[in-house]
C-alpha cells in the first residue's frame, strides 16, 4: 500500500513496484491511511512523512499498533535524522529518502518482508555516528494524539467546522485542545502556533500545506 499526497509521486513508485508487488491501494493523507489500511491489510506500507491532515509520523505510529503485523517504510524527501530516529525506534522497518527511490525501494520491500530492516546507507550512518555518542532512547513525547492531530489541522488552515468534521469531534472539544496546548505552551497567535508545529515535527513538509487563514481558525 502507498501513501503520498503527490499523484505523480504514487504513479512513480507503482512503476517501480508492480512488476513484482501487487499494490493493494493507495492513499494521499494520513487519516485515510489510518482507514483504508486495517480494510486491505496490506503486508507493506509506503508512507510520506509530510501528508496533510495527519502527518506520515503519526499515522505511522498509531497504524503499527492497529495493523503489527504490517511493514512500514518511510519514504522521505526529508533528511532531518531526529525524525529517522524517533521513525525507527518507535514504528518504522525501513528509512529511505526519495531522491534514492529508484535504487533502493525494491530492495527495501524484499528486506522487510524478510524481517531485516531496512535504512538508506546515508541515514544509516548518521544514525550510528549519533547512536555511538549518545545511545540513549529518543524524548519522550510531550502532547498527546488528539492534540497533534489538531494542532496539524490548526496548522494547515483548517477551521474549527472543518477539523470538527475530519476528526468527528465537537467543534467545542477542537478549541478545547487547541487553546489548552496554546495555554501550556505559552503560545498567543496561530502564527506562533505554526511555528511550534513545525518545530514539534508535527508539519513536517510546510510545502505540503495550505497558507494559514486569516479567518475562522
Amino acid at each position: 500500500m502507498l501513501a503520498d499526497d503527490h499523484d505523480l509521486v504514487i504513479e512513480g513508485f507503482k512503476k517501480l513496484l508492480e512488476p513484482e508487488f501487487e499494490i493493494v491501494g493507495t492513499v494521499s493523507d494520513g487519516q485515510a491511511l489510518l482507514i483504508k489500511a486495517p480494510e486491505l491489510k496490506p503486508d507493506v506500507v509506503i508512507l510520506d512523512l509530510g501528508m496533510p491532515l495527519l502527518n506520515g509520523m503519526d499515522a505511522g505510529e498509531e497504524l503499527k499498533r492497529r495493523l503489527p503485523q504490517a511493514k512500514l517504510i518511510v519514504l522521505t524527501m526529508s533528511e532531518d535524522y531526529d525524525l529517522a530516529t524517533q521513525a525507527l525506534h518507535n514504528w518504522a522497518s525501513g528509512y529511505l529518502l526519495k531522491k534514492s527511490a529508484g535504487s533502493e525501494l525494491v530492495k527495501a520491500v524484499r528486506e522487510v518482508l524478510k524481517g531485516v530492516s531496512y535504512v538508506t546507507p546515508k541515514v544509516a550512518q548518521h544514525l550510528l555516528q549519533e547512536w555511538i555518542r549518545d545511545p540513549r532512547p529518543n524524548r519522550e513525547k510531550h502532547l498527546t494524539p488528539r492534540q497533534r492531530e489538531v494542532m496539524q489541522l490548526v496548522a494547515e488552515g483548517r477551521s474549527m467546522k472543518e477539523i470538527s468534521n475530519i476528526l468527528q469531534i465537537s467543534e467545542r472539544t477542537v478549541a478545547f485542545h487547541k487553546y489548552r496546548v496554546m495555554e501550556e505552551y505559552g503560545i498567543k497567535t496561530n502564527l506562533e502556533l505554526v511555528k511550534f508545529a513545525i518545530r514539534e515535527g508535527i508539519v513536517i513538509d510546510e510545502s505540503a500545506f495550505r497558507p494559514l487563514r486569516r479567518h475562522g481558525s
